[in-house]
């Protein structure tokens, strides 16, 4: 197998990102969610390590659905 290099600058990549992964409202809702799972679940993991000393309270992810006349953009 052959490696090499590959630079990718942030400010190129995100708008391609943006507009062709994140365009899918389901896939950023997906991503959304996943995102805040995957928050909570290292903010416990620090805390079982005494790596975070505050509250953890309720770490519950809540979806809620509002429904609209228009759709969102």
């Amino acid at each position: 197998m052959q490696t090499g290099k590959i630079n990718v600058q942030t400010e190129n990549i995100f708008p391609i990102i943006k507009k062709f992964l994140y365009s899918d409202h389901e896939i950023f809702l997906r991503e959304l969610i996943s995102n805040a799972v995957d928050a909570t679940q290292k903010l416990k993991t620090l805390a079982s390590l005494g790596e975070f000393k505050g509250e953890l309270g309720d770490l519950t992810v809540q979806v809620s659905l509002i429904r609209r006349k228009k759709p969102l953009r």
